[in-house]
């Protein structure tokens, strides 16, 4: 393969099996792969599927500068995959700033050790059930699993869904949970910060607006719709010449697609030079934001996870709002525009004669790392899906929660990163260009997160966890959107599945007393007094 894929129908595997098991993990994400890790270490046996080819998720794609808000928060397994990361780089201290190939060693060599096979290349395609009950899912190309307990890792929400259990996609209004910063915002972040023309031809509405630039008016803070926050490809750049793979046009280059950048360059004192974020022998490198990573080489080259920064840069703004909801066929198409996309801002910030000088010098300067990605064309095979579906359970983790203005007994886990969202569209505001939906906000403080988050409501299904798509909103999805905390969610969920099975209960029907001591012998923060400082 010499490019990356979401999905694509040769990957389907004809099967008549039927697999026996006590928990079926559908996502190898990190959490899937953590879920796994600690069932083994339980006594279940267990069955792990990835719709794909590789493991890891984010924490393998791209995602090597870790979201933690405070470090301190993050306990049990999580904590350990940090440490084991560390001691791949030979450190005796955990490590947050890491290469994507050492992600994936880490979690293969859970896997491995643990004596769990991934079941690549499944991709759901129906659940049956009886009562409240999953009783078998079954693929495309005919594998069924059967289980007592099944777990939904995935970023899309895909088993919840056609599990029956209820969920959300978009953005709840400030009125549904009482909160402050949901639904539309338009914030002076990431915002063009001088007049950029939408149309076509600038000055005349008729000719239309550029592409991803609606023409409606935005609707008024705070209330709700169907958008969801912008995906991007999390990028792993190196300026080592002897690792450094040039840009190239892709196929499909829209030069229309750049053109509010274009603009946008016109007004150099105003604009990028004010989000310079990265800079060596006087080149510098907006409008992306460079993380440097630990890996260096003896000449003092460096890796990046390189992410969207400012106005208009690698976020497909407004492009991703079916994927939740989408088919598979779809999602591909969804993927490849994604690609599309953000291999044609490099190659335009890297080539365009409109860009300043001193920025195509740097994008040139830098490029796709040689020893990275190799079966996708090095390219991260995983898009940076930051929220779809979120289930809507007996407990929905909201603004309340993240300020301090509630407290829920039955912690699992804590969040403590920013409430972070990135726009979600573009409008046309007097005649102007506007990003819409970037809010960042902080917590109050490290907050807990209910149990009764991570499964769904007993009516709906008995016997399914779910530790990514949980139940939360909007704005507080965004702040516990993070790896290390789905992580810790995965390893939390997956031990009050072994109090469960011990009964053949309800997940619902686990007592906290019992999940509890399971808890601290893992070691999770589950309060704020739990937290030691370094």
């Amino acid at each position: 393969m010499n490019k990356p894929h979401y999905f694509l129908p040769t990957w389907i595997k004809p099967s008549l099996e039927t697999l026996e098991t006590d928990l079926c993990i559908y996502g190898a994400t990190s959490a899937g792969v953590i879920a796994a890790k600690t069932a083994v270490g339980r006594g279940l046996r267990v069955v792990l599927l990835q719709p794909g080819l590789f493991v890891g998720g984010m924490s393998s794609g791209g995602l090597g500068c870790t979201d933690f808000g405070k470090e301190h928060v993050i306990g049990g397994a999580a904590r350990q995959f940090y440490r084991d990361l560390g001691a791949w780089y030979g450190l005796k201290e955990e490590e947050w700033m890491f290469e994507p190939k050492a992600a994936s060693a880490v979690f293969e060599r859970y896997l491995r050790e643990a004596g769990v096979k991934v079941q690549t290349c499944q991709f759901l395609d129906r659940v049956e059930k009886e009562g409240a009950r999953i009783t078998r899912i079954r693929m495309l190309g005919g594998l069924s699993v059967r289980a007592r307990y099944f777990m939904d890792a995935t970023y899309e929400g895909d088993l919840l869904a056609k599990a029956g259990v209820g969920f959300h996609v978009g953005r709840e209004s400030n009125a549904v949970h009482g909160e402050t910063i949901n639904g539309v915002q338009v914030r002076a972040h990431h915002q063009f910060t001088f007049p950029v023309d939408p149309y076509v031809v600038e000055g005349d509405p008729g000719s239309g607006t550029l592409p991803g630039v609606r023409q409606e008016e935005a609707a008024p803070d705070g209330s709700g719709d169907q958008m969801i926050q912008a995906y991007n490809f999390r990028m792993c750049m190196t300026d080592d010449p002897d690792l450094r793979i040039a840009w190239e046009k892709p196929d499909g280059y829209d030069d229309a697609e750049f053109e509010l950048a274009r603009r946008w360059f016109r007004h150099p004192q105003q604009g990028y030079n004010a989000l310079l974020h990265f800079e060596r022998d006087g080149d510098v490198v907006p409008p992306t934001k460079f993380d440097l990573l630990t890996a260096k080489t003896d000449a003092g080259f460096r890796k990046t996870d390189t992410n969207n920064h400012g106005p208009f840069s690698s976020d497909f703004i407004g492009r991703n709002w079916a994927w939740p909801q989408a088919d598979y066929a779809t999602r591909e198409k969804i993927f490849q525009e994604h690609v599309t996309y953000q291999k044609g801002l490099y190659w335009f910030m890297a080539n365009d004669p409109s860009v300043p000088e001193n920025l195509r010098r740097a994008h040139r300067r830098f490029g796709l790392a040689g020893d990275e990605f190799v079966e996708t064309g090095h390219w991260p095979h995983q898009l940076y899906v930051r929220e779809a579906r979120r289930m809507v359970s007996d407990y929905v983790l909201s603004e309340q929660d993240t300020q301090h203005r509630r407290h829920p007994e039955d912690s699992v886990g804590m969040g403590s990163y920013q409430m972070d969202s990135h726009n979600c569209q573009r409008f046309v505001r007097d005649g102007e260009v506007r990003n819409e939906g970037d809010v960042q906000l902080q917590p109050a403080g490290p907050y807990a997160i209910s149990y009764r988050s991570l499964v769904p409501r007993k009516s709906e299904c008995e016997n399914l966890a779910v530790p990514v798509c949980i139940s939360a909103s909007h704005i507080a999805f965004g702040s516990v959107r993070m790896e290390p905390v789905f992580m810790v969610l995965a390893e939390s969920a997956t031990l009050a599945i072994s109090l469960a099975a011990a009964d053949n209960a309800p997940l619902q029907d686990v007592p906290y007393a019992k999940l509890l001591p399971l808890l601290r012998e893992a070691r999770q923060v589950l309060t704020l007094a739990d937290i030691v400082p370094k």
